[in-house]
C-alpha cells in the first residue's frame, strides 16, 4: 500500500516483488480522492461549500469491521472537517448531526464519486476546476465541448454530429489472441496438459470427476472412430485394466491437443489438469497490459463483461483468477464455453444473447481475433470488433470489421 500526504507526496511505498513481477505503481485513481472542488453537490456535505476543497481520507480494510477503529480515528484527527472515510475494497462510512444529515450526505458522496471520480476522469476532464476543463490543460482546445467531443469520439461514444451514443450494455471477450497471447495457450497451457495428462488420470482415476471426464472422452472417441478422425484410437473397456485404459486415453488426448480441437471432452479434462497446475503455482495466467485497466474502467461504468472461450469455464476462471496482474474475476460477470455452442456457429451467440437477457443483440459487443467467430456473432446481431495482437493470424482482405490493437480503444 502507498501512504500519501495531503499534498499528494509519497510518504512510503510498497516493496517491489521479485522478477518477473512488475514494479509497484501508485493507482491513477488516487488523485481523485485528494481534491474535488466546484461541484454543486459539495454543498450537501456538512461544513462545505461550492468553492471548498473536499478531501475524503482512505484507510486500509481489515478482516473485521471493529479493527478499523484506530485508523478511522486517525483519519478524523488528520482531517477534522471530513464526514466520510473510504475503506479500500469495502465501502464508505458517512456520518452527520442526524440520520437525515447522514443520509443526505451519503447521497451527495455517491453523486460526487460517480461524477468526479469516474465519469469526468474517464473523459479526461478536471474534477477540481469550475468549468471541468481538460486535465492539465490539454493543448489545442478552448472549450469544454471540444474536449468532450475529442475524448468521447476517441472511445466511440460520440458520432460525427456530436450526438452521444450509448455504451454497450455487455461486452463479451474471447481469450486466446484477445485478452491473452496465443503463445501462452500454445506454448504453456497445451504443453502442460499434454505432459501431465497421464499423471493426472493415474492420480485421480477413481474420482467421480475423472470418471465423468473419461465417459465424455469415450463418447467423443467413438464418434471420431466412426468418422475416421486422424489420431483416434479405441479405448478398451474397464476389464482391460486401468493402465491400458489410461494409455489409450493419453494417446487420444495428445492427438486432440495436437489438432487444437475445440471439443468439450478435451476442454473439460484440460481444465482439471490446469487446476492442479495453478494450485501448485506451476502456472500463472497471462493477460495483455491494457486488459486490467480496461476491465476496471468498464466495471466502473457499469458495463457487464463476460468471457466466451472454447476453454472450459473452469479453465477461464483459473486464468483470470491467477493472472500476472492478480485476480481479475471481480471485473467479470460470467463465463461461457462450448456447452453453449461452438464459437463459429451463429446459434451460440443467439443463445448467449438470450441468456443475458439484453433488449436487443446490438446491446452486446463481442471482441475476438478470429474472423469466422466475428462473422457468426455479427449474423446474430451483435456488435463486433476484431482484436489485433502480436502473434495473431492474418485476416482476410476487406473483412469489413473494425479492428483494435488495445482494449483502451473501445
Amino acid at each position: 500500500m502507498y501512504v500519501l500526504s495531503g499534498d499528494w507526496s509519497i510518504i512510503s511505498s510498497p516493496s517491489p516483488k521479485p522478477y518477473p513481477h512488475k514494479p509497484p505503481k501508485c493507482s491513477n485513481c488516487a488523485p481523485l480522492f485528494m481534491k474535488i472542488t466546484h461541484m454543486e453537490m459539495i454543498k450537501g456535505i456538512q461544513g462545505h461549500g461550492y468553492y471548498d476543497e473536499l478531501v475524503i481520507p482512505i484507510i486500509e480494510n481489515t478482516a473485521y469491521e471493529n479493527d478499523i477503529t484506530d485508523s478511522l480515528a486517525k483519519a478524523i484527527e488528520v482531517y477534522p472537517k471530513t464526514t466520510a472515510v473510504l475503506v479500500r475494497h469495502h465501502g464508505i462510512y458517512v456520518w452527520g448531526d442526524s440520520w437525515i444529515s447522514a443520509k443526505t450526505q451519503a447521497e451527495c458522496y455517491h453523486y460526487l464519486f460517480d461524477a468526479a471520480a469516474i465519469k469526468l476522469h474517464h473523459l479526461g476532464l478536471d474534477w477540481s476546476t469550475p468549468d471541468h476543463g481538460p486535465i492539465q490543460n490539454v493543448k489545442g482546445f478552448s472549450s469544454i465541448n471540444s474536449v468532450i467531443k475529442r475524448v468521447a469520439t476517441k472511445v466511440g461514444t460520440v458520432d460525427s454530429n456530436f450526438k452521444l451514443q450509448p455504451y454497450p450494455r455487455c461486452i463479451v471477450l474471447d481469450i486466446e489472441g484477445t485478452t491473452t497471447p496465443i503463445s501462452f495457450v500454445t506454448d504453456v497451457l497445451f504443453p502442460y496438459a499434454r505432459d501431465n495428462v497421464g499423471r493426472h488420470l493415474s492420480a485421480t482415476y477413481d474420482s467421480a470427476e475423472t470418471q465423468d471426464d473419461i465417459k465424455l472422452l469415450r463418447s467423443q472417441v467413438e464418434d471420431d472412430l466412426k468418422q475416421g478422425v486422424l489420431g483416434a484410437v479405441p479405448i478398451p473397456s474397464e476389464d482391460a485394466g486401468k493402465e491400458k485404459v489410461i494409455a489409450s486415453l493419453v494417446a487420444n488426448v495428445e492427438a486432440m491437443i495436437k489438432a487444437d480441437r475445440k471439443i468439450t471432452a478435451l476442454k473439460q479434462l484440460q481444465g482439471h489438469i490446469w487446476r492442479t497446475g495453478f494450485e501448485n503455482n506451476e502456472l500463472e495466467g497471462v493477460v495483455f497490459d491494457d486488459v486490467p485497466e480496461a476491465l476496471e474502467k468498464w466495471h466502473a461504468l457499469g458495463i457487464k463483461v463476460y468471457i466466451y472461450s472454447s476453454g472450459s469455464r473452469l479453465a477461464q476462471r483459473l486464468i483470470f483468477g491467477n493472472t500476472n496482474y492478480g485476480d481479475l474475476r471481480k471485473y467479470l460477470s460470467g463465463f461461457f464455453d462450448t456447452a453453449v455452442g461452438y464459437k463459429r456457429e451463429t446459434r451460440s451467440y443467439v443463445e448467449i444473447t438470450e441468456s443475458l437477457g439484453v433488449d436487443k443483440p446490438s446491446d452486446m459487443l463481442f471482441v475476438t481475433d478470429v474472423y469466422q467467430e466475428a462473422t457468426a456473432a455479427k449474423a446474430a446481431g451483435l456488435e463486433v470488433v476484431i482484436s489485433i495482437r502480436p502473434g495473431n493470424g492474418p485476416l482476410p482482405e476487406n473483412h469489413g470489421f473494425k479492428t483494435i490493437n488495445s482494449f483502451l480503444e473501445i
